[in-house]
């Protein structure tokens, strides 16, 4: 720095600060440095001077347009993790959560009965009460949810969903044990709007999506989403005498509210959802009004009202942005009443959760850490048929509090790994460790090894998990062995799991290959025996319960726009049962993914069109042992494999309206057993005898 016209100037010290001789003729003081633009300013007193220059060696501006895919594999997390955004959930643009995982290979969705229609999701070949599923990072659809939770949040709603194959987060609790999906919802800051989806099917389905989202002020914004769906008309194209699909009536709305202060770093949510669902099914015959509790015919009704409240409070802070806390709250009240032909289910239940979060650095941004502190407080309380004449009562409470502490390490290069441990205290699952760790490690450039292991323990909702028992003329049996939860043990279970992924280029095209094998090994597990085809009976394990899931997947650009993902699984799972060690019934051994998308029109003018194509081959299935039935209602051993193709075309008219057309089992694949069908109808039979 000097005075212009003098030769008197000084040097600024290492911290930039710097002092100067000064007289009243001085008016211009001068700032030079190489590298930067020489800079001048008027002083009229001696009052601190603070002053930045301007670098003159910035490069022009850099344009970079990179099409983002609509399902991303991240290459430097140390978890395997798969995230579906947008433009992947409108490759199958219908109808809620549980119909969102059809276009990925990741998420095995099935038909958990033939009666309500409900689709459930498997990952590494264990069913949805083994996943930790989160709402924003709250967990959300558990216990009373477990059969028809995912049913419950629309489609529209979701922003993006997470995918974490394996051990999971001890951030996110100690239930998770084959791995955690996650859903991100709609932000009322960046949704549209107005937003308005209307869908029917031939199937006699219709739905209604509705978003009003209004900017309140600067840093304040609300939204209000509503959805309903019905499905009035009686199908039964297959002359069985039984609806072909359930009839359904849904009325959602939440309001939600967001926060953003990014120059004090808060930002906060406040969500508010009210609930009321039913799915009727049941023979083309049955009249509720007349045949209920009777044998006149076969019905069935599930009707759940639920109400959802929950807020997060986040902060980074401002000068330190690698540090941040969070705190969550979240309420639930879950009523369900349900019938099945004589047979009553009725469960409420009530829950409370609540999450503090730290983040911070240890040293330097390579060594993070997270801890904290999650309170769970859950009452059930249930009337379950036990038999078709009789019902019992069934109440308890859970409460937990538990701590945690997760480290991460990333050389910023070719290393990264997440360990984390927690200690929890649970009134009936006692007091325990859960440890989890994964280790990310780049071999050559795009060349991904991924390893990880974990613990996870849970409390099994035997009947809420499995209401589809209740269709059948069977007894169902508790054997209590003197455990906290319905006379049984927790589950316990220890997750490992090997990942490979390389990402390559074909032809100047993009692509991947991952291999991906995990196994599932329970210390406890409670057994499902449908072995006896007069009894369900529930036990602890007596044995081994190893589920074993493998991988390949190959995503592939052809050629401009257009994109094939092909997967293949081989599921090896199996369990001790009274009988000896069996594969899980209704398993498939091996599974076959094809998907293939294609897009009209350019960066310029937009997709035109959208085409979509989803092909799913299912193995052959074991079924449940029948031999001890009268030979007219005996199955075969396995169910044989089969195939279905879904498939879409979208017209987009502009980015604020399109329209789209879709088919699902386009071969139309029936199935020749009807299983839960034969098992109802031979309940009739016993009951007539």
């Amino acid at each position: 720095m000097y005075w212009q016209g003098t030769d008197v100037g000084v040097s600024t010290a290492n911290d930039g600060t710097f002092s100067i001789p000064y007289r009243k003729e001085y008016k211009t003081l001068v700032f030079s440095f190489v590298g930067f633009q020489t800079d001048t300013i008027t002083v009229e007193n001696t009052s601190p001077i603070r002053h930045v220059l301007k670098e003159i060696n910035v490069l022009e501006e850099v344009s970079l347009d990179v099409k983002k895919s609509a399902t991303q594999k991240s290459f430097l997390k140390s978890q395997n993790l798969v995230t579906i955004n947008s433009d992947e959930l409108l490759k199958a643009a219908c109808c809620n959560l549980s119909e969102s995982f059809e276009t990925n290979p990741s998420i095995d969705v099935n038909f958990s009965d033939a009666l309500t229609g409900t689709k459930q999701i498997q990952m590494l070949g264990l069913t949805s009460p083994y996943i930790l599923i989160t709402e924003e990072n709250i967990p959300s659809i558990r216990g009373a949810s477990q059969a028809y939770g995912l049913t419950f949040t629309p489609g529209t709603w979701v922003n993006s969903i997470q995918i974490t194959k394996g051990a999971g987060s001890v951030v996110n609790g100690f239930e998770s044990i084959s791995g955690q999906i996650n859903t991100e919802l709609v932000k009322p800051f960046s949704d549209n709007r107005i937003f308005v989806n209307a869908f029917g099917s031939l199937g006699g389905r219709l739905e209604l999506n509705t978003h009003f989202n209004t900017k309140v002020s600067d840093k304040w914004s609300t939204g209000l989403y509503i959805h309903a769906d019905n499905r009035k008309r009686r199908f039964d194209n297959n002359q069985d005498g039984f609806l072909d699909n359930p009839l359904t009536n849904q009325f959602n709305i939440m309001n939600r509210w967001q926060y953003t202060n990014p120059e004090k770093g808060w930002v906060s949510f406040f969500n508010i959802r009210v609930l009321n669902d039913e799915k009727r099914s049941g023979q083309i015959s049955f009249n509720e009004a007349v045949d209920q509790g009777t044998t006149n015919a076969w019905g069935s009704k599930i009707h759940t009202q639920r109400l959802d409240a929950s807020t997060k409070v986040g902060y980074v802070f401002p000068d330190l942005p690698f540090q941040s806390f969070g705190f969550q709250m979240a309420y639930s009240n879950h009523n369900q009443d349900a019938y099945f032909g004589i047979r009553d289910y009725n469960i409420e239940h009530q829950s409370a959760y609540g999450s503090f979060l730290f983040n911070s650095i240890i040293g330097d941004t390579r060594h993070k850490f997270k801890t904290g502190i999650n309170v769970m407080y859950d009452t059930y309380d249930e009337l379950v048929g036990m038999s078709l004449e009789d019902a019992e009562s069934y109440q308890r409470k859970e409460n937990s509090i538990g701590g945690f502490f997760e480290y991460s390490y990333d050389n910023g290069d070719n290393i990264n790994m997440t360990a984390g441990v927690r200690l929890d205290s649970h009134n009936l699952l006692g007091t325990f460790f859960t440890p989890r760790v994964h280790l990310r490690y780049t071999a050559w450039e795009k060349g991904v090894f991924r390893v990880s292991a974990g613990r996870g323990k849970r409390s099994a909702n035997i009947f809420a998990e499995n209401q589809q028992l209740f269709a059948s003329s069977r007894t169902i049996t508790v054997e209590n062995s003197g455990g906290n939860i319905y006379g049984l043990d927790p589950e316990t279970a220890w997750n490992y799991g090997f990942s490979f992924m390389q990402g390559y280029r074909l032809f100047g095209k993009k692509g991947d290959i991952t291999l991906d094998f995990y196994q599932t090994n329970f210390q406890n597990q409670v057994v499902v025996d449908w072995e006896n085809p007069q009894e369900i009976s529930f036990y602890n394990l007596d044995g081994e319960s190893i589920a074993n899931s493998f991988q390949i997947e190959v995503n592939q650009n052809i050629i401009s726009n257009l994109d094939i993902r092909l997967a293949y699984k081989v599921f090896d799972v199996s369990k001790d049962y009274k009988v000896g060690n069996l594969a899980n019934p209704l398993q498939a051994e091996e599974r076959f993914f094809t998907n293939i998308s294609y897009e009209t029109g350019t960066k310029e003018n937009g997709a035109k069109w959208k085409f979509d194509t989803t092909f799913n081959w299912l193995g052959e299935q074991r079924l449940p042992n029948t031999q001890s039935n009268p030979e007219i209602y005996r199955l075969q051993n396995y169910a044989p494999s089969y195939s279905l193709l879904n498939a879409q075309i979208t017209k987009v008219f502009s980015k604020k309206f399109e329209v789209y057309l879709g088919a699902e089992n386009l071969t139309d694949y029936r199935q020749k057993i009807l299983y839960w069908a034969m098992m109802i109808l031979l309940e009739h039979i016993l009951i007539l005898q």
